[in-house]
């Protein structure tokens, strides 16, 4: 980077610690640009590729690392603000901060956020969503950092947002969403988000080395059914185990390498293909070099 750069650059720095599974290689460069003019900067300088990370609740690092340059955002992106019916939240803002926040203003229709594992970034990127509603249920517009550095506005229907999907460029970064709801009375909002989580809490295992959920739902299909049927609850691979509460969370049970888990994950999919005839496809993103 040409100086003066607001942000901090790591070579060789280990994901791990930067991932909810706790495994992973290292980036060949960490790059956390603490503002706006930062990240433009580092994606007009960046040679190779680019690729933006959040708090790694749904990611899956391989043991062999990442070339190129991985972004984390710093502070400057995790800003959450009120705005009548409507929150604008930086892309580093916590989902769940943010379901607080609009409930704390009295705005309903963002309670499914506090279900979200990780940031406002990742949610719009793979269209987050749990219980029925959809990021691209609530988002107006995001704004959105190019690989040249440019900055542009991308309405909803610009984003081309699918299941767990949207259209824009893997080294494209989002900087900051736009999300409106409907005015509630806050202690119905706080109630509704209590039952959301006390559901969470009983069904999932929330409190252990995991990554969300790890196959998409096929459709009109659930995934966890599928892999309950194939026999694949408490199915273990080395550390990584399929979770005996929710068959569709891998767990790091302790010791799990990203390649344990890549090839439980693997061997779910064959199992579930040869008893169903479904093609399970990863929810969690895979990346780097096995």
């Amino acid at each position: 980077m040409t100086s003066p750069w607001n942000g901090r650059l790591l070579e060789g720095k280990d994901l791990a610690p930067y991932t909810w599974f706790r495994v992973g290689g290292p980036a060949a460069r960490l790059a956390t640009p603490y503002d706006e003019a930062a990240l433009s900067q580092l994606l007009r300088e960046a040679t190779g590729p680019v690729l933006a990370i959040g708090v790694g609740s749904n990611l899956l690092v391989r043991d062999g690392g990442i070339e190129g340059t991985v972004i984390r955002l710093g502070r400057g992106f995790n800003g959450i603000e009120v705005e009548g019916n409507r929150i604008r939240a930086g892309s580093a803002a916590l989902d769940a901060k943010v379901a607080v926040a609009a409930a704390d203003a009295g705005i309903a229709g963002l309670e499914f956020l506090r279900g979200v594992p990780g940031t406002i970034g990742g949610a719009v990127r793979m269209n987050a969503g749990c219980y029925g509603v959809e990021t691209k249920d609530r988002l107006i517009e995001a704004r959105v950092a190019l690989r040249d550095g440019a900055i542009q506005t991308f309405s909803n229907v610009e984003l081309g947002f699918a299941y767990r999907h949207c259209a824009l460029a893997d080294d494209a970064v989002v900087i900051e969403a736009i999300f409106e709801g409907a005015p509630d009375d806050p202690s119905a909002i706080r109630e509704r988000m209590e039952t959301l989580m006390a559901n969470r809490e009983a069904a999932q295992p929330i409190r252990e080395k995991t990554g969300g959920s790890t196959f998409r739902n096929p459709a009109g299909e659930s995934a966890w059914k599928l892999v309950d049927a194939a026999g694949g609850r408490g199915l273990r691979v080395g550390g990584a185990q399929m979770s005996e509460k929710h068959c569709n969370f891998m767990v790091n049970t302790g010791d799990a390498t990203a390649a344990d888990l890549e090839t439980l994950g693997e061997t779910i999919r064959d199992r579930v293909r040869e008893t169903s005839g479904h093609d399970l496809h990863w929810e969690i993103k895979r990346i780097g070099k096995a």
